[in-house]
Formats: C-alpha cells, structure tokens, sequence
C-alpha cells in the first residue's frame, strides 16, 4: 500500500465546519445500512433482514384493523416496479412471514397480513435494533444517545411529512 492509498484519517466531527457536516450524512446512512448486520445477541440474517422492509411496510400500514395493503400499494412505498414488489411479497410469503387474504372491504383484492412468524421476526428485529443502538453508542453520555433518538425520530417524522406536502402541492397545481 502506498501513501496515497493509506486511508485518509477522518477529523472528529466536532472539527467539521457545518457544510463537511452536511456532506457526510448522505454516506453516513449508507454505512448504517450495511452496518445493521452487526453481530449482536441473535443477530438477523441478511435474508430476513431484507424482508424486514416489507413486513414493516405491512405492519405499520395494518396496525388500525381498518387499514388493508396491497402489493401494490408495497411497490408505491417501496419505490420499485410492481413487479419486484410482488417477487418481495413472494418471498415473504414462503418463508412463513406473510399471508394473503381477500379484502374485507372489497372483495376483489387480495391483502396482506403479517402471520404469527412475520410478528415474531419483526419483534426480534425491533429488539436487534434497539441492541444494536445500545451497543453502538455504549460510550455516549446518555444525554446524547437520547438527543440522537430524538433527532432521528424527527427526520423520520419529517420524511412523512414531505411526502403529504406533495401531495398537497401536486392538489393545488404546483
């Protein structure tokens, strides 16, 4: 390895002026993404942690017995052709994690539903997660581990929130 190919020595965040700050959060979620893996008490495999994005989709979307999700309305959510989403479903659905079920308010659909196994792997991978965090910010003041939560909870919150003024904007015309 040569000098230029040593890798570069990153300054601590509290010296990055705002903009290097701003900069990096776009390649710091992409390390999260493929840091989610870590290997904690019962980690999940990368198979099931890949349908995990649907099985949430589902479980969030069904939690208020009134709600029903389609393979369509994933594909919407997931941003991919319907195709894949279906290929997701699939997938989902042999391994155990999903069913599918005829609409209660309308007949002619087809819905999803998480099976017993699909509520337990989700509720393994909500206790991966909230491990993961714990151990990942272990030497953090607890202040900052709660601020971060917080944070991330708004920027969540605010990703939902653009989503509906879109929708507002794509009404009035604009």
């Amino acid at each position: 390895m040569t000098t230029n190919d040593a890798p570069q020595e990153q300054p601590a965040t509290e010296e990055l002026t705002a903009d290097e700050l701003l900069n990096a959060v776009g390649p710091a979620f992409g390390k999260l993404r493929r840091t989610s893996l870590l290997e904690v008490e019962n980690p999940i495999s990368a198979k099931d942690l890949s349908r995990t994005l649907v099985l949430g989709l589902v479980m969030e979307h069904t939690r208020d017995s009134e709600k029903e999700i389609t393979v369509g309305a994933v594909a919407e959510l997931l941003g991919v052709d319907p195709s894949v989403a279906s290929r997701m479903v699939t997938d989902n659905i042999k391994a155990g994690y999903l069913l599918r079920a005829a609409s209660q308010q309308d007949g002619r659909r087809t819905v999803l539903h998480l099976s017993p196994e699909g509520t337990e792997l989700m509720a393994r991978f909500r206790r991966h997660q909230r491990a993961a965090f714990e151990y990942i910010t272990a030497d953090w003041a607890e202040h900052d581990r709660l601020e971060f939560a917080r944070l991330m909870l708004k920027y969540v919150d605010s990703l939902g929130q653009l989503k509906e003024r879109g929708r507002a904007g794509d009404a009035k015309g604009h």
